[in-house]
């Protein structure tokens, strides 16, 4: 399956001003969006969004339903999120995601 480019498009539109520092970049099925080389948010080539957080913040915001633990390859990733589609329909509630990511994506080193 490929990404959602409706998702993609809303995600370039949210960022805004700040799409001048992000690169985006085709990976693992998906679009990426990244800031200093780490990703930040992605639309999923499974559907739906990625997103890096803080790993203080993970635990807190995995629902089991709308948000989960990111698995790849049947390994749960460390800090990454799988959004479900439905739960970014809002632009409000994408926006919220997009910037969790973006803020957590400027604290890490640049690559």
């Amino acid at each position: 399956m490929a990404y959602d480019e409706q998702l993609a498009d809303r995600i370039r539109d949210l960022l805004g001003p700040a799409l001048s520092e992000v690169v985006e970049k085709r990976m693992f099925g998906g679009l990426a969006f990244l800031v200093g080389g780490n990703m930040a948010v992605a639309a999923a080539g499974k559907g739906g969004l990625m997103v890096r957080v803080a790993p203080r913040e993970a635990e807190a915001l995995i629902d089991g339903e709308f948000v989960t633990p990111m698995t790849m390859g049947g390994r749960e990733m460390q800090n990454w999120l799988r959004v479900a589609t439905e739960s970014v329909a809002d632009d409000d509630v994408l926006c919220e995601w997009i910037d969790r990511g973006m803020r957590y994506a400027r604290t890490l080193p640049s690559k």
